[in-house]
């Protein structure tokens, strides 16, 4: 989930800037500094939006910036459990596919993508079903329940997201306009 939050922080402006401490100066240093990051209580920290205050610069003994705290809001990403995602295959592999969502990939596990079987085709970047001739590939939307969660603070990238698209109202974006269809249909003209 997005979510725009006032944050506080440190930032130390280099000598070369000290004659350039506006509230754009310090926003692209917390940008350096924070974006891309993780942090347990926020989330990820996907922009720096604006700067609100700056407070009184510190000296640090051996340091040779300023430090400066400042109060700022950001846009931040926090996956929560049991919510519902839509996301973008981006890697699919024998075991299942990885999911854009947001700035961190998730795992659909394909266990979890289909109560057929899908076998993977290594040579298209797909699982397939023999049965119902459905296929999920790299570029294909889908919409998911988040159902495990492992930030790791200290290495963003070894974050653990785990996703389901069994329940009804989730999956791939064509079989669900597919399954839409195929009902309407059935209740007839004028019923929905």
């Amino acid at each position: 989930m997005y979510k725009r939050v006032t944050l506080r922080d440190t930032v130390e402006v280099p000598p070369e800037h000290l004659a350039d401490v506006t509230p754009q100066r310090i926003k692209r240093l917390l940008q350096d500094k924070l974006e891309g990051r993780v942090d347990e209580d926020v989330g990820s920290v996907v922009s720096v939006i604006e700067v609100h205050d700056i407070g009184e610069g510190a000296v640090l003994p051996n340091e040779p910036g300023v430090y400066y705290d400042a109060e700022f809001d950001a846009l931040t990403f926090d996956p929560q459990m049991q919510e519902v995602v839509d996301g973008e295959i981006v890697e699919v592999v024998n075991f299942g596919a990885f999911v854009g969502i947001g700035p961190v990939d998730g795992l659909l596990h394909v266990s979890q993508i289909s109560d057929e079987y899908l076998a993977y085709d290594e040579e298209n970047q797909m699982l397939a079903s023999r049965e119902s001739s459905r296929t999920l590939g790299v570029g294909d939307t889908v919409r998911a329940r988040i159902v495990t969660k492992s930030i790791d603070e200290r290495n963003p990238r070894d974050s653990k997201i785990g996703l389901t698209a069994k329940q009804v109202g989730l999956g791939k974006h064509g079989w669900l306009k597919e399954e839409r269809e195929k009902r309407q249909a059935q209740a007839g003209p004028g019923e929905s």
